[in-house]
């Protein structure tokens, strides 16, 4: 009945979404994501010791640097001192000292050095605030919250990533739109016609979804009917490496705030390739997502196939990827045209993971972001928009 409920709320006329009874709901696009998780912002390779780089996080900017020793931390990008991006500054042993004036601070922020302070005079008490920073499957997280809650909330859990019998492809890439537009477009599978040209004709087939508090996951059968299909695919699923052409169960979860796709040749009890993916805004609207994704892929029984086939796994990625990237963020345009949500929804799947994504978001908080308290997106009042 809920699933009913859903769909009649959007049938009847023109306008922004609605809810079941015909009240407004909470505009999706206008809803934050939640920072009280482990969100990747740069990839480990990328982030050389005594190097510095900018990165973001719903508009709170950090300077995240590899000190001598080879650890990691991320401060925020700003210098107490001018307000100077730290991100422009030089890494000093496991030191941060800005450009200009060479104020140096450690990894917890604090302020270690003002060159030419004069002896017996005391440094300000503050420094610049600090963020809790985790490197795993070659990837840099942070954790851009309540740093209290960071040593009780656990990485995400991929045992594939750390398999020897599978290979990881990563990918990073900038798409101009909501994290929400994302998460909808992997979930809702009806859009294959989008890549009749790379997949060929698929009829995806939904064989049920649960949702939960904190989650959505959704069964389908891919069924081929014909059409030119990219080598890259077949080569992805196993066609062409000692697998048949079958149809495949896909699998996919929003598990907030993370998502996961993982693909199963019909004709076998494992996976051909397990997808994780996250989706980091990084301005202050979020409108704006960075998305980290790890690919990992089932090794075939033929030593060296998977590595032949790499280069055109990778150019099939590219593809689908480039294709889903336009469609999301001709989405965001017409949100921004409209100024609200026109859609006419009328998959209870895409409605169900809505309210997940608004039931564990966070108001956009424009004060808190660009406060000059280093512990203003802490203290700021109904960050939240429910209790956890």
């Amino acid at each position: 009945m809920a699933e009913e409920a859903h769909v009649e709320g959007v049938q009847g006329g023109y306008g922004p979404e609605s809810g079941d009874r015909g009240t407004p709901e909470v505009d999706l696009r206008r809803v934050g994501i939640d920072p009280d998780f482990w969100y990747p912002v740069a990839r480990s390779a990328a982030l050389r010791r005594n190097k510095v780089r900018a990165v973001a996080f719903a508009g709170r900017r950090m300077a995240l640097y590899r000190g001598a020793g080879g650890t990691v931390y991320a401060l925020e990008d700003r210098c107490a001192h001018r307000q100077v991006p730290l991100s422009l500054g030089v890494v000093d042993g496991e030191a941060l000292r800005c450009c200009y004036h060479a104020w140096a601070y450690r990894g917890n922020g604090h302020i270690s050095q003002i060159p030419y302070l004069p002896k017996g005079t005391a440094r300000p008490p503050r420094g610049v605030r600090s963020y809790p920073v985790r490197e795993r499957y070659g990837l840099v997280f942070v954790f851009p919250g309540d740093p209290a809650r960071a040593e009780h909330t656990p990485l995400p859990l991929l045992p594939e990533a750390d398999s020897s019998r599978h290979r990881t492809m990563m990918f990073s890439r900038t798409v101009r739109c909501h994290y929400s537009f994302l998460h909808e477009n992997l979930l809702d599978m009806n859009h294959q016609f989008l890549h009749r040209g790379v997949l060929g004709r698929i009829q995806p087939k939904l064989l049920g979804y649960d949702t939960g508090p904190r989650s959505v996951e959704a069964r389908y059968l891919f069924v081929p009917s014909g059409g030119r299909k990219d080598r890259g695919a077949g080569l992805l699923s196993a066609e062409g490496m000692g697998g048949a052409s079958t149809p495949d169960v896909v699998t996919i979860r929003t598990e907030y705030p993370y998502q996961t796709l993982q693909t199963v040749p019909e004709s076998s009890e494992s996976a051909a390739f397990c997808l994780w993916v996250a989706y980091v805004p990084e301005d202050i609207e979020q409108r704006v997502s960075r998305v980290f994704g790890l690919l990992m892929i089932a090794k075939p029984p033929i030593p060296g196939a998977l590595h032949l086939a790499w280069p055109l796994i990778r150019r099939f990625t590219e593809r689908v990827f480039a294709q889903d990237r336009m469609a999301v963020e001709a989405e965001q345009r017409a949100w921004d045209e409209q100024g609200a949500d026109w859609n006419q929804e009328v998959f209870p799947l895409i409605l169900d993971v809505r309210q997940v994504l608004r039931a564990n978001g966070a108001p956009i908080t424009h004060s808190a972001a660009s406060s000059g308290c280093p512990e203003a997106d802490l203290c700021a009042d109904g960050r939240r928009s429910t209790p956890r």
